[in-house]
């Protein structure tokens, strides 16, 4: 957290490449600014930052081709901002040539990561014109025929991320293929859905063409496929979109035969289906095609649990950095942040996720849908994974559930966060993902001994979703990374988490197999979290408990106390005379 004189993105705790400064640019206050390796200083100007906590500060503002970084030429009290181009969502010119108010000329600039910039300019000539340009161009690359930036970086790591997620390994770890259920390579060449990944798991009794009639009545064409099986009752979570029922009731036969294989394949009595939406806009969505899964569906039965829509979440989200940014409401803090509804949304997700691990829990198998299935969807079956397996609360399990139910599923990151695209207005954005970490913030402060990660790995997974620094988020879907070759032509986000794995950890963390998790989904046990949504405001500090810190600190002293253990028993083992026992120590 950034001191009360100071506002410091948590990017700045990355390693950077120091690279020599073009000799053409005067870099005197900026000179000794650590960069990427592939980072290339654009401009620098004499700005004034126009703090909304601290008041103006002159200084010196640096454009690269991957940031925006700005240091105050006071010396006794120095303000810097470190904000990565992909984190900008607008930029706007303040004032005219007339303006008259003081710093009232200059550049206005709306992030993503809940904070909005400005920086004044003297009035002569057109002193902000090359700047706006400039960063407008590097800020939205797509925009302007331009790379992103992952594709110029040239950092390496002795690990590739690319390499922590395996589709089959991960089949595998859950026991499958079995007697029920069989791997499926008819979307091999995304011919079946082309938003779906290349492996997928199917009822073992289908065929190939059952998958093709199926795959012409759902939307998008997204099949019911496995993400999930319980490995003693055999229960299973599936994932699709809705079916294409229209206004006139269509049915498919097909359709209705293959979600009773589903159910079939552990003997569950009914198949539960889980519709995301509210049943208004179920019923609504016949208008335009889509709908519901009606009486036809013998042995299911459906469930609305009620949760919003991208377009709700995005007003929603806005009405929370109204009330936190750059100032707090303090005096009507409650009501203010009920009327945004935020923690009201993150309620019904988490509940609705609770609801799918129970039926899960207790042998049955669910169906889990929203409108086209990438975004509630894999909200709700993420977090029941979540819930029921403690593998992916392992920091190498959670990068796998990420890479395989928002990644491979193909939730829009492209869409809902606009990578490097200039059209702010764009109504496919939406932070379903900020969603969906938050809710697992919810969950570790709920159970803090039962994830391996920490706070930390969710605050820098949110700050790589927007800063294009690596690979892993872009574009909506396996197959168009595929086509843009992001594998091997970028660097992934689990690079840089599994170079130093140490800072991710959390001490607190007590392995346990086979406990189910569940939270509590109420308003009174849940938080908003003042570590995300308001860590640039520097009154709003984030102390570590003394319980965690000196829990670090014995676990400290038991690494000393081992290794000196170690020393001594190595020396003393050439005298036969004086051997040690091998001991325990008490922490």
């Amino acid at each position: 957290m950034a001191s009360p004189v100071s506002v410091i993105n948590s990017n700045a705790l990355d390693a950077h490449i120091p690279t020599t400064p073009r000799e053409s640019l005067k870099m005197e206050l900026l000179a000794d600014v650590s960069l990427l390796a592939g980072e290339d200083r654009i401009i620098d100007k004499e700005v004034i930052y126009v703090c909304p906590f601290n008041g103006a500060v002159k200084g010196k503002v640096l454009i690269t081709n991957y940031r925006l970084y700005f240091r105050s030429s006071d010396t006794d009290a120095t303000v810097t901002l470190d904000v990565p181009l992909g984190a900008i969502s607008r930029v706007e010119k303040m004032g005219g040539a007339s303006s008259r108010g003081e710093n009232s000329y200059g550049l206005d600039i709306t992030c993503k990561d809940m904070r909005n910039l400005r920086f004044a300019l003297k009035q002569e000539g057109h002193s902000r014109r090359d700047i706006f340009d400039l960063l407008s161009r590097y800020a939205f690359p797509l925009s302007s025929g331009l790379p992103l930036f992952a594709f110029v970086t040239q950092e390496k790591y002795a690990e590739s991320g690319w390499s922590v997620y395996k589709a089959l390994e991960e089949f595998r770890r859950q026991g499958l293929p079995n007697n029920k259920w069989r791997i499926s390579f008819a979307n091999a060449n995304y011919d079946l859905c082309d938003t779906y990944p290349t492996v997928l798991v199917v009822p073992f009794q289908s065929q190939e063409e059952d998958l093709k009639r199926v795959s012409a009545f759902r939307s998008r064409g997204r099949i019911p496929v496995l993400s999930w099986i319980h490995r003693e009752n055999k229960a299973v979570i599936t994932r699709c979109s809705q079916p294409l029922v229209g206004m006139s009731g269509k049915r498919n036969k097909d359709d209705e035969r293959y979600l009773d294989q589903i159910r079939e394949a552990n003997d569950t009595t009914k198949l539960t289906i889980f519709d995301a939406r509210p049943s208004v806009n179920a019923v609504a969505n016949k208008a335009t095609g889509g709908g519901y899964e009606g009486d036809e569906y013998q042995n299911a039965e459906l469930i609305f649990l009620d949760i919003q829509n991208i377009h709700v979440m995005r007003e929603s989200l806005k009405k929370l950095k109204d009330i936190v940014y750059p100032n707090v409401e303090e005096s009507h803090w409650l009501s203010s942040l009920e009327s945004t509804h935020w923690l009201e949304h993150v309620k019904l997700v988490l509940s609705g996720a609770i609801q799918v691990a129970d039926r899960v829990s207790s042998g049955k198998s669910v169906v889990v849908h929203c409108s086209d299935g990438w975004d509630r969807t894999a909200q709700l079956t993420s977090l029941a994974m979540l819930m029921l397996d403690c593998h992916y609360r392992t920091l190498r399990g959670f990068q796998v559930l990420i890479e395989k139910e928002w990644i491979s599923f193909g939730h829009k990151f492209a869409s809902r966060i606009g990578h490097g695209d200039k059209n702010h207005a764009d109504q496919d954005r939406s932070p379903i993902f900020v969603q969906f970490i938050d809710c697992v913030w919810q969950m570790t402060r709920q159970f803090p001994t039962a994830f391996e990660f920490n706070e930390h790995l969710l605050l820098t997974i949110l700050d790589h979703l927007y800063s294009c620094r690596f690979g892993t988020f872009l574009y909506n879907c396996e197959s168009v990374r595929d086509q843009h070759e992001v594998k091997s032509r970028t660097v992934s986000l689990w690079s840089l988490v599994n170079s130093k794995t140490d800072i991710y950890l959390n001490p607190f963390y007590t392995p346990e197999s086979g406990r189910v998790l569940y939270p509590v989904a109420s308003m009174r046990h849940l938080e908003l979290w003042v570590t995300y949504y308001i860590r640039w405001n520097p009154r709003i500090r984030h102390q570590q408990s003394p319980v965690e810190q000196r829990y670090k600190e014995l676990l400290a002293l038991r690494d000393e106390c081992l290794k000196k253990l170690e020393q001594l028993q190595l020396s003393d083992s050439s005298s036969p005379s004086e051997q040690l026992t091998h001991l325990h120590t008490p922490f």
